[in-house]
């Protein structure tokens, strides 16, 4: 579904992603653990169109996306929810869900998919006319996903969902991830929680430095003793 060709990306004369190649099936989700500094956000938001490649392709449903803008990646079906959450925090609950549907003008869907939002999320219906900045960490969060959602997402990339969270609502978050994909939108997340994120993972992938140094499935990973080692404290 997405294809990353030796991509690589620079800043100024340093290169934060060396040439790295990975793919994201269909239906699945797919994380890429690795020590800060590794490239990992700098990847995501390179397959967003936020950042532009020194080199390497990007493919999205066999259609070469390399450069595009960011409107027309989401266009695509191709979405993030950024490190940090970054939502509106003047605007209300809906008035940032709404914002996740700007490039649609199908209303009578948008309904549908607002009223499916706040089923996965109550929280937000029982918030809808808060003002975003006054939600707690885990509401923001809650908020970030599924104003990503709102833009009807085949592919959804996720930047760090847990980061500053209480592992109570850490867990709560991670379900969600496993209903949005049961619910056919495939996942890739990038993720500090290096054991939840393999856990739900079908596939895995190793940054270190900019590379890929190492694949396989949630499980093998989870196992391997040198990610034991590095990344689950173990």
């Amino acid at each position: 579904m997405l294809k990353i060709d030796e991509l690589k990306v620079r800043y100024g004369g340093i290169e934060a992603v060396k040439g790295i190649s990975f793919e994201v099936p269909e239906g699945a989700i797919v994380t890429l653990i690795g020590a800060n500094g590794a490239g990992k956000s700098t990847t995501l938001r390179t397959i967003a169109g936020l950042v532009k490649p020194a080199e390497g392709r990007i493919h999205f449903q066999a259609e070469d996306i390399t450069g595009l803008s960011p409107d027309k990646i989401v266009s695509k079906g191709l979405t993030l929810v950024p490190e940090g959450r970054h939502v509106f925090p003047d605007l209300t609950v809906l008035e940032n869900l709404k914002i996740g549907a700007y490039l649609r003008n199908d209303r009578e869907a948008m309904a549908s998919d607002l009223k499916w939002v706040y089923e996965l999320f109550p929280r937000l219906k029982e918030r809808s006319w808060q003002a975003a900045g006054t939600l707690s960490g885990g509401e923001q969060q809650m908020l970030a996903v599924g104003r990503a959602l709102m833009s009807r997402p085949k592919l959804i990339m996720m930047d760090e969902p847990s980061l500053g969270l209480a592992p109570i609502v850490v867990k709560g978050i991670f379900d969600i991830i496993k209903e949005i994909n049961h619910l056919g939108v495939t996942v890739l997340l990038i993720e500090q929680n290096a054991n939840m994120a393999l856990k739900i993972a079908d596939v895995g992938y190793v940054l270190e430095t900019g590379k890929v140094t190492l694949t396989g499935s949630g499980k093998e990973l989870l196992a391997n003793e040198d990610v034991k080692r590095a990344y689950l404290g173990k």
